[in-house]
């Protein structure tokens, strides 16, 4: 009689949180290694290695002197040191990379540099 008119209401306490991007601006030189549990996108300079476990954009004008590893990267700036990508890797013509490359699969853009040698298969180890 007297819950007659009461709804219930239903709290969650998930969140729909999108996964956080690390952006490093152009203007911006980090000195020491990145790791990074999310996405990392590099406009600056890193001098140290770039690590994530999600996907490494590095912008026509980012540079990484250092190794980058992840599981996805699209890269259109310069990497001066091994890129280890254990899924897809994608340069751009803009993309300079000046050390060996280790993907399971890779998509060049005319124009793209690879200065080193490429080893493709699914067994790719990320650091």
């Amino acid at each position: 009689m007297f819950n007659k008119n009461k709804k219930s209401k239903t709290v969650s306490n998930s969140t729909n949180q999108s996964p956080s991007v690390n952006i490093i601006n152009e203007g911006t030189k980090i000195k020491g290694n990145l790791h990074a549990s999310s996405d990392i996108r590099v406009s600056g300079t890193i001098v140290g290695e770039a690590i994530s476990k999600g996907k490494i954009i590095l912008t026509n004008n980012g540079l990484v002197k250092g190794n980058v590893s992840s599981s996805d990267a699209d890269i259109a700036g310069k990497v001066e040191g091994d890129v280890r990508v254990s899924s897809r890797l994608i340069l751009r013509k803009e993309a300079i990379v000046d050390g060996n490359i280790f993907t399971k699969t890779l998509v060049v853009e005319e124009g793209a540099q690879i200065n080193g040698t490429c080893k493709m298969g699914s067994d790719v180890k990320t650091l």
